[in-house]
């Protein structure tokens, strides 16, 4: 079937599938109302508080007239969307609020998704759990073949030494 044929509808559905998969799951999270941040905590957008300003810096009068700076903060503390555990991590890793601003590209839409990426990546490695180490004691054959070595490294180290003055 050619796009041609069927018109300018065909043509939308085909633009729309080569968008990279990446971009739209950003933008997906912020039109369902949430962002994703593991797989037992989604944070609705209604308690992100975003503000938009001018970047700073040199740009001439396009920096000088577009808000495209933005300035995301989540309040951990009052977050209704967080457990116990989860707030109690959070504050104790992060702070009562995490704040993230991002100036780096031209458009506030970009910025904004940049911003939504970079506390998406903060929260979430706030919220990870590291692992107990658990002592272990080195195999009884992992020792000899240490010790092997060492006798091994020793004795080319005695075999490169001048011989004794006699």
């Amino acid at each position: 079937m050619d796009v041609a044929d069927d018109g300018p509808t065909e043509r939308r559905d085909v633009d729309r599938a080569v968008e990279p998969p990446r971009a739209e799951g950003r933008r997906a999270d912020l039109r369902q109302g949430g962002v994703r941040i593991n797989r037992s905590l989604t944070i609705p957008t209604s308690e992100l508080r975003v503000r938009f300003g001018p970047s700073g810096g040199p740009g001439g009068q396009h920096a000088n007239k577009v808000a495209t700076r933005v300035e995301l903060r989540f309040d951990v503390a009052r977050s209704p969307s967080l457990g116990p555990v989860q707030r109690a991590r959070l504050l104790e890793r992060l702070g009562p609020e995490v704040r993230v601003v991002v100036d780096t590209q031209r458009s506030q839409m970009r910025n904004r998704e940049e911003a939504v990426e970079r506390l998406r990546a903060r929260l979430a490695e706030g919220l990870r759990v590291t692992r107990r180490r658990t002592p272990t004691r080195p195999t009884r054959a992992s020792v000899e073949r240490r010790l092997d070595e060492k006798r091994r490294r020793g004795a080319r180290k005695r075999s490169r030494r001048a011989p004794p003055d006699e």
